[in-house]
C-alpha cells in the first residue's frame, strides 16, 4: 500500500530528488531524466485516450498503469527493489495486440507522417515520447544497471503506438503517407 501524506516536501528546492531506495540525486541524473521522461510518455498516453473507443482506451490504461512500473523499476536501483522489477509479460501482452491490431490493416507500403486523425495524431506524439524515454533508458545502462525488461517495454510500447495509430486513422485508410522529394 502506498500513502502519500505530503505532496510539497521542499526536499527538491535545491535541485535534487530522492530515489525510491533514498538516495538523493540531481534532478538532471540519467536516472531521473530515465523515469522522468517514461513519466512524460505516461501524459501523453492520458491526453490521448481522451480520443479513443473503449477497447483502445482499455489497452492504453494497462499500459499507463504498465508505465508507472517502469518507472517503479527505474526509481529504485539495486536489490532493494527486487519487488518492484518489471517483467516480459506485459512486453509479450504489448506484442500480441500489436499483431491482433495489424491483422485488420493492409501492409505498409511507405512510411506513415504523424497525422491524420486527432487521435492518430497523438498517438504518433506519444509514441515519439516513449523513443525518448528509451533512448534516455539506453544512455542510462551504459553506466548504471537496468533491468532489461525496462529497455524491452519501452521499444515494444513505441511499435504499439505506432501500430495504434494506424489503427485510430480507420485502420489506415487515413494514414498521412511519405511521399519522397515532394516539395524539392
Amino acid at each position: 500500500m502506498i500513502r502519500i501524506d505530503r505532496v510539497i516536501t521542499r526536499g527538491g528546492d535545491k535541485g535534487e530528488t530522492s530515489l525510491g531506495d533514498g538516495t538523493r540525486l540531481r534532478k538532471d541524473a540519467l536516472r531521473v531524466e530515465a523515469y522522468g521522461t517514461v513519466d512524460e510518455a505516461n501524459a501523453a498516453i492520458g491526453i490521448l485516450r481522451l480520443h479513443c473507443d473503449a477497447e483502445a482506451d482499455a489497452m492504453l490504461a494497462r499500459i499507463q498503469n504498465d508505465l508507472f512500473d517502469v518507472g517503479a523499476d527505474l526509481c529504485v536501483p539495486g536489490e532493494g527493489g527486487e519487488r518492484l522489477r518489471m517483467t516480459d509479460t506485459p512486453s509479450l501482452r504489448l506484442e500480441a495486440e500489436v499483431a491482433g491490431m495489424n491483422a485488420a490493416m493492409p501492409p505498409l507500403t511507405s512510411f506513415v507522417l504523424p497525422g491524420g486523425t486527432p487521435a492518430a495524431a497523438q498517438a504518433h506524439l506519444a509514441r515519439t515520447i516513449a523513443r525518448r524515454a528509451e533512448r534516455r533508458v539506453v544512455t542510462l545502462m551504459q553506466s548504471e544497471t537496468v533491468n532489461p525488461s525496462v529497455l524491452r517495454y519501452l521499444n515494444r510500447l513505441s511499435d504499439h503506438l505506432f501500430v495504434l495509430g494506424r489503427k485510430l486513422n480507420d485502420n489506415a485508410a487515413r494514414d498521412v503517407l511519405w511521399v519522397p522529394g515532394a516539395n524539392r
